[in-house]
């Protein structure tokens, strides 16, 4: 046979594989995802960072893996994927990656490869499963405590849960938790799972099995790793060296991207916290009763500091308490070093977790001690456990995610909410690119100028203005903190039974949705669903599949529900989703930026209520086929002075006041 008859072909051009990837789909060429696509791939080989807006219907997630999988067979280098939600994670590894890279296979050297990635905790632990550790709760717990969340396991005992999981392990070939089929709660999976810092790493004697393990190693041999935005930043901060070594990522959703990864490296201190590992200790056949006395003066301390921010020095008796923490648990490491009995079961990753908590309170109680320049110390009350903590966070992340990410590789982030009136300035700054480092699209800048980057709007495909309906009802009175109140209440019923069904109802608060509901529910006979009345996946289920069904709910149902069709015609919106006035990192960016002469509460709380509203009312219109409404009940959207900021963050639809209007074109929608 001659060579020419076994050679593998070469990569193919972006439009060849383009035109590939979109007939694999079953669409049809689209102008703003093939705009995209150029820019992805421009960006990639020139080595200039990108930061695209994406709306919906344009493909995006094409327009990016194509890129990016021919990127990886060029260079031979991997490229990686980070998404904020599970959702997307599932979409792309589980729908469009196994269809793409069969559809490309023909026009590159080989078939692409690719890999899920996630933290630790999120695999199920064999050593932990066989006796390895020591149980996290009571026994009596397992027994008497039912989950309280449906979403979780709700209803089934911890013992019951904690049975199926042991049962599912013998049977499990991945070990993730997302592929149970039935949810248990986080209480259930900790009994089977560990953390990075309690894992016993090479020495563990089920090693080998790590499902874990398996799933790192897996990612290290693949050309595109799929993974989320926290475990990519912290993995990057601290260089664990978990995600493989790669020059490009690809953020989508990345108008979520520094709220994640802001939390990712938020610390917090509790009493509770000491009380278990001095539990743990005691297990061990260490004392530790300085520690236990530290936490109480820890817990005490705290009693004495209103909830909020810190924004003085911390008061003496609480940094005598942090410094008691601190120095104790310095002192209980070294003692469970080597403690417990060499010979009992489970005391190597008793004593392996014990000593990770140890470090963690060290860890977080001198950054308390001594916190940066930008961090943001607050304590808070839980009214409803009654316990209280201390938490530190980063003012910014822009300073770390520049020197650990941006520097070393080069960054796409997209979504379709990210440049909010058109400005792609402000999140570009918030992950550390320089205003003036902005260069056009098309334009292909030098390699060493690493902090180069472009901004690019390719729209969205639908006509909004023909497709759907902004209804602003200005009539009502202003919405207060006492709760929903009786005419939004009334006139939300009003709109429900107009549209019969088929609605949306977004609220700022669980309290709100569940006291909505509880007044609709008594008005109209309509089947409405309630965030936490049932599994996520069950409630978005059931809405899609009964076109007269609603489904009340929170911030998960502002962002994550794609329901296209006849089914969502109405979304509605309780307020403008401002965040809370004493949020002490709000509180603490607004201040900063009114000190540099700017407006804190625009450049903060604004933006932030921006790109809520964006992504609320986004969940309206999927498809080119979709008609509805989305009305907002909180009349400072149409009355506000910054309420023309907001309102072009959202989809340009067509608009109106009248309520009259409002409800007769729902009817007619609805056919009644």
């Amino acid at each position: 046979m001659s060579s020419s008859a076994t050679a593998a072909p070469p990569v193919a051009d972006l439009d060849t594989l383009m035109r590939a990837a979109v007939a694999a789909v079953g669409g049809s060429p689209r102008e703003g995802q093939t705009a995209m696509a150029e820019a992805v791939d421009t960006a990639m080989d020139g080595g200039r960072h990108l930061l695209v807006q994406a709306g919906t219907g344009t493909g995006k997630s094409l327009a990016y893996l194509v890129p990016a999988l021919r990127h990886a067979l060029v260079t031979g280098r991997p490229v990686v994927v980070s998404t904020a939600t599970i959702a997307l994670q599932n979409q792309i590894v589980r729908k469009d990656l196994p269809r793409l890279v069969e559809a490309l296979a023909a026009h590159l050297p080989r078939t692409p490869t690719f890999a899920l990635l996630k933290g630790r905790a999120n695999y199920l632990c064999r050593h932990k499963v066989d006796g390895g550790y020591p149980e996290d709760l009571d026994p009596r717990a397992l027994f008497s405590e039912a989950s309280a969340d449906p979403a979780r396991g709700g209803g089934e005992r911890l013992g019951e849960q904690v049975r199926r999981l042991r049962a599912w392990a013998e049977e499990t070939e991945t070990g993730d938790r997302d592929s149970l089929e039935d949810a248990v709660s986080d209480r259930a999976w900790r009994q089977v799972s560990v953390t990075g810092t309690q894992c016993l790493g090479s020495t563990c004697p089920m090693v080998g099995d790590c499902f874990a393990e398996r799933s790192r190693e897996l990612a290290r041999e693949v050309d595109l790793v799929v993974t989320n935005h926290a475990l990519l930043a912290i993995d990057a901060f601290d260089r664990h060296g978990i995600i493989p070594e790669h020059d490009v990522v690809v953020f989508d959703e990345a108008h979520d991207l520094t709220a994640r990864v802001t939390g990712a490296v938020t610390e917090s201190l509790n009493p509770g916290a000491v009380r278990g590992v001095v539990r743990e200790l005691r297990s061990l056949g260490v004392a530790a009763t300085a520690l236990d006395d530290a936490g109480e003066e820890l817990r005490e301390a705290l009693e004495l500091v209103p909830d909020g921010r810190v924004i003085a020095e911390l008061p003496e008796r609480l940094r005598d308490a942090l410094a008691m923490i601190r120095n104790e648990a310095r002192t209980a490491h070294s003692d469970a070093k080597d403690a417990g009995d060499e010979h009992a079961a489970g005391t190597a990753g008793a004593r392996k977790a014990a000593r990770a908590t140890l470090q963690e309170l060290m860890d977080v109680s001198e950054r308390l001690l001594a916190p940066a320049e930008d961090d943001v110390v607050s304590v808070s009350h839980s009214t409803a456990t009654g316990r209280s903590s201390i938490q530190v966070a980063p003012l910014s992340v822009a300073g770390a995610m520049r020197g650990a990410i941006l520097e070393d590789r080069t960054v796409v982030l997209t979504s379709a909410t990210l440049a909010l009136g058109g400005r792609f300035e402000p999140p570009a700054g918030e992950v550390g690119l320089a205003r003036a480092a902005r260069t056009a699209p098309e334009q292909v800048p030098a390699r060493e100028d690493r902090g180069a980057w472009a901004g690019l709007d390719v729209g969205s495909p639908f006509d909004y203005r023909r497709q759907g309906i902004l209804y602003i009802a200005r009539h009502l009175p202003p919405p207060g903190r006492e709760g929903p109140a009786p005419a939004m209440l009334e006139h939300l019923t009003e709109l429900v039974e107009a549209s019969h069904g088929g609605a949306l109802c977004l609220f700022s608060s669980r309290r709100g949705a569940e006291l909505a509901a509880e007044h609709v529910r008594a008005r109209l006979d309509l089947p409405i669903g309630v965030q936490g009345e049932d599994s996520m996946a069950n409630l978005v289920r059931d809405f899609r599949q009964d076109p007269d069904s609603s489904l009340f709910g929170t911030l998960t149902l502002w962002q994550g529900v794609d329901v296209p069709g006849d089914a969502c015609r109405l979304v509605t919106i309780d307020r403008i989703p401002f965040p809370r006035p004493d949020d002490p990192l709000t509180s603490a960016r607004q201040e900063r930026i009114t000190a540099h002469g700017g407006n804190g509460f625009m450049g903060v709380s604004a933006q932030h209520a921006a790109l809520l509203l964006a992504q609320g009312a986004g969940r309206l219109i999927r498809s080119q086929q979709d008609r509805g409404m989305v009305a907002v009940l909180d009349a400072r959207l149409a009355t506000a002075r910054y309420a023309g900021f907001l309102r072009a963050a959202m989809p340009p639809l067509w608009d109106t006041t009248d309520p009259g209007v409002a409800l007769g074109a729902l009817r007619r929608l609805s056919g009644a």
